[in-house]
């Protein structure tokens, strides 16, 4: 079997000789081992194009952080070569880097007609649209950027318009599967390309890049009409109003409102930025088909008997400041949670998000709503093909080199198991990490060539880069342990204390009300500066302050097991 793969996947060359020295090149700069931030670059001689341009988002190990971006600077010191910017679909880990990447590197933009109309939106808030040139494409159509030609192909994903990309380049073509679910029974009845996708395997392709966020889960992803029939029994049964929340750009679940609340009598509103936009756009492009009186505005419901509302809303992940969280905590304008409320959190919990949603779900609950989420009934499929899908994938395209990526490493190493039982050889299996190039030489051999500069940059506020890993354990220390100042005053002639000690805590020990660990903190300094007088009297102040933030971080942790920022204020006298 893995002979006669080999023998399929030695089709993929150039149609005309290379020179020797001529490569394509594979350059990872996010993505892996993590879910988030996705971004690669494709270099064949002077030609590159970029694939995606997403952000990540901050965990709780990364206190102050608004947002994750990818470290940029390969292609920003070769600016002048790149040939397009090309979006499988416009998720934020897809696409949310845009605003920040395109003033540094000036390059066209080519997807589908939702992602760029979302592209747009968060262009023109940034007040960067006409900032590069948009190419609405057609899936199925060849589009030129330098040495390459790049084609779209459908695929079914948890937004619309989702693509993957076959790119053809002078060494052979390279499938990039975007994020996708192999869903025969969608919600708008558009199936993935399987005639295009099973054409890239009969023609040959090169190397096969998939996702692979579930590569842990056997079989496959259960289908959106699941969701569908679960959410239409508790429209069925429900007496109150009906909140569903789910992500803001998961049209489907609100097709799917939308269906079952003209079936079942009851007005339909959005509520929530995002949401609200997306709807907007998914209506104007004719993605999402409303029964007609059923779509209302969310004034409008105050009108209306609770048995005919169903409200669709953003936070389903436990966001602070999202819709969900507001009605949980008693803090929105337009809804207020009443006995008998169907609420339906149409999601599964992001890893990290796990604390603030059933929070969310307590408080829910504590108020009289009767809450449904995934954990006990189907409200929520995912938009990731499982390991069955991915195989399938794999064997219908029959590549010479598996690639896995928009993993972590848990998920990267599972896909590469899978391919392996499959039958791939396991040198032509690549596990990579952010920053790695893979090389394909003239005749398609592969081989990791190097790393590149690719890490997370931390964006605080509205500036970029401005958090280095220092300050972050600084933050963690500080959330965890807090912070001790100190104010000492010495002696300039004697070099001994002059007078105790000035302490100060925050997040600390409350030192007022530990009178035994106030009084051996006193007693430390005061060692520390006796034994130091001579560097006191001889004014070296950075190196007594060092000392005593020594000798003071040792005993506090020796007494209770804290380590708590030390900040010294050596005053002369």
């Amino acid at each position: 079997m893995t002979q006669a793969n080999n023998s399929n996947r030695s089709r993929q060359r150039g149609t005309s000789p290379l020179p020797a020295s001529t490569k394509l090149r594979v350059v990872i700069l996010g993505g892996l081992g993590e879910v988030g931030k996705n971004i690669m670059a494709i270099e064949y001689g002077e030609d590159i194009i970029v694939v995606d341009c997403g952000m990540g988002f901050p965990t709780s190990e990364m206190p102050g952080v608004d947002v994750v971006l990818p470290d940029v600077t390969y292609l920003e010191e070769r600016k002048a070569n790149i040939r397009g910017i090309f979006l499988t679909h416009g998720h934020e880990d897809h696409v949310g880097a845009l605003p920040y990447l395109l003033p540094r590197i000036n390059a066209p933009i080519y997807g589908s007609r939702f992602t760029m109309s979302l592209v747009s939106d968060k262009l023109k808030e940034h007040k960067l649209l006409g900032s590069a040139t948009m190419n609405v494409i057609e899936t199925g159509k060849r589009y030129q950027a330098g040495a390459f030609s790049v084609e779209f192909y459908h695929i079914v994903h948890s937004i619309p318009d989702s693509c993957g990309l076959a790119i053809h380049t002078p060494v052979g073509t390279l499938i990039h599967t975007g994020d996708f679910k192999l869903d025969m029974t969608p919600i708008d009845g558009v199936q993935a390309d399987f005639a295009a996708i099973t054409r890239f395997g009969s023609e040959g392709v090169l190397a096969l890049m998939s996702e692979c966020v579930r590569a842990e889960y056997p079989g496959f992803t259960p289908t959106e009409q699941e969701v569908r029939a679960t959410l239409d029994g508790l429209f069925s049964r429900a007496a109150g109003r009906i909140i569903i929340a789910t992500f803001g750009s998961l049209i489907s679940r609100v097709q799917i409102a939308l269906d079952l609340g003209h079936k079942y009598g009851r007005k339909v509103a959005v509520l929530g930025r995002s949401m609200e936009n997306n709807t907007d756009r998914a209506i104007e492009l004719g993605i999402l088909k409303v029964p007609e009186d059923t779509l209302i505005r969310v004034g409008q419901a105050r009108d209306l008997g609770l048995d005919k509302v169903v409200v669709v809303v953003t936070g389903a992940q436990g966001e602070p400041t999202a819709v969900l969280s507001r009605i949980a905590y008693k803090d929105s304008r337009h809804i207020n949670i009443l006995p008998g409320d169907t609420v339906i959190l149409s999601s599964s919990p992001i890893p990290g998000n796990e604390v603030p949603i059933v929070q969310i779900i307590n408080a829910l609950i504590a108020q009289g709503a009767d809450v449904h989420y995934n954990q006990i009934e189907r409200v929520h499929v995912s938009g990731h093909a499982a390991r069955d899908e991915l195989r399938l994938f794999l064997s219908m395209v029959q590549p010479r080199y598996v690639i896995p990526i928009h993993g972590e490493n848990r998920m990267l190493v599972q896909y590469a198991r899978m391919a392996a039982e499959t039958g791939w050889a396991k040198e032509s299996i690549f596990i990579t990490h952010n920053g790695s190039v893979i090389e394909f030489d003239a005749q398609g051999k592969a081989s990791i060539a190097d790393d590149v500069q690719a890490g997370p940059v931390f964006m605080d506020g509205n500036v970029a880069g401005n958090i280095n890993p220092n300050v972050l354990k600084e933050r963690q220390t500080l959330s965890r342990d807090g912070v001790l100042s100190l104010a000492i005053r010495i002696n300039s002639e004697s070099g001994d204390l002059s007078g105790p000690p000035e302490l100060s805590s925050l997040g600390f020990v409350p030192l007022q009300e530990n009178a035994a660990l106030l009084n051996g903190i006193n007693e430390t300094i005061a060692r520390v500066v006796a034994q130091e007088r001579y560097t006191a009297t001889n004014g070296d102040w950075p190196l007594l302050s060092r000392r005593v933030k020594e000798s003071l971080g040792q005993y506090i942790y020796t007494q209770t097991r804290q380590r708590p920022i030390i900040v010294p204020l050596i005053m002369e006298v």
